[in-house]
């Protein structure tokens, strides 16, 4: 499937903020109904809001990179070695969560070329600007 890695991740986060809403919802709505300013008092709220806010998180990650995979740009391997880390860190503190989830487009990133393949001599209009000589 092209461009997996990507929707992969925000398959991810929409799971993990469903999950955050599902399993949480009643420490939101309670946040909510405090006006939201200053309502993180206790740590099952500040677990809440950590949860919440990652699943948002790893989403807006996600968009650019759909937009490098979709215009034929190698994923940055640092990128493939952060997440990694991330997935290890989380998998070795929490191993009853879906940090396992993470591995796959890791180690994807990880094992794919990076060579940039785009067509037309897009890459070279990037690195030199459109109309300048090659």
């Amino acid at each position: 499937m092209k461009h997996w890695i990507s929707r992969w991740l925000i398959g991810v986060a929409l799971l993990h903020t469903a999950f955050a809403f599902v399993v949480m919802g009643p420490y939101m709505l309670e946040m909510l109904r405090g006006g939201l300013f200053n309502t993180v008092k206790n740590m099952t709220l500040a677990a809440t809001t950590w949860f919440f806010l990652f699943g948002l998180l790893l989403a807006l990650m996600a968009v650019p990179l759909h937009a490098l995979e979709k215009a034929g740009v190698a994923l940055p391997k640092s990128f493939g070695w952060g997440l990694l880390g991330l997935a290890a860190l989380g998998v070795l503190l929490m191993p009853d969560s879906g940090f396992w989830l993470v591995f796959p487009p890791a180690f994807a990133i990880l094992r794919r070329k990076t060579e940039v393949g785009m067509a037309g001599g897009a890459m070279q209009n990037i690195v030199t600007g459109p109309g300048v000589p090659r």
